[in-house]
C-alpha cells in the first residue's frame, strides 16, 4: 500500500516529468532509438494507437519505422502527471496535430527499472466528437 505522503512527491514527478518532455521532444524529432529507449522491452508492454494494437517493445519499436511521423505542429494541453512512491507514474494528456481540428488523447503508464524511467503501457485515441464533420 502507498501512503497518501508517497503520491506525487516533488522529486519524483520532476523526474517523470523529465522522462516524458524527453519523450515528446524525441518523439517530434523522430528519434526512434531514443523513442525505443523509453518504452520497456519487454513482450509486457502494450500500446493500443488510434488505428493499431502492439503488444511487446520489439512490436511497437517495428511500427515505429513504419508508421507516418507525428508532425512538427504537435502541441500537448492538459497534461497531468502523477506519481505513486518512487518508482510508478502515469501522465495523461491532450494532443493537437497543429493541422486538423482532432484532439488527440494519450495516457502513459511509467515505471522506473533498473533506474530508469520506461513506459510500460500506452494508449492513444482520437477524440471522436472533435472530428471534422462533412455533411
Amino acid at each position: 500500500m502507498i501512503a497518501v505522503s508517497m503520491i506525487n512527491r516533488p522529486e519524483v514527478v520532476a523526474s517523470v516529468t523529465a522522462a516524458f518532455e524527453d519523450y515528446e521532444r524525441a518523439l517530434v524529432a523522430n528519434e526512434l532509438e531514443t523513442l525505443d529507449g523509453y518504452f520497456w522491452d519487454a513482450p509486457h508492454t502494450v500500446r493500443f494507437g488510434v488505428a493499431e494494437n502492439l503488444y511487446g517493445g520489439q512490436a511497437i519499436a517495428a511500427y515505429r519505422r513504419v508508421c507516418q511521423p507525428v508532425g512538427a505542429g504537435r502541441r500537448l494541453r492538459n497534461t497531468v502527471v502523477t506519481t505513486f512512491g518512487e518508482d510508478c507514474a502515469t501522465v495523461s494528456t491532450e494532443f493537437t496535430d497543429g493541422v486538423t481540428t482532432r484532439v488527440g488523447r494519450q495516457m502513459q503508464t511509467w515505471m522506473r527499472l533498473e533506474g530508469q524511467w520506461k513506459v510500460v503501457a500506452a494508449h492513444v485515441s482520437i477524440d471522436l466528437s472533435t472530428l471534422e464533420r462533412h455533411e
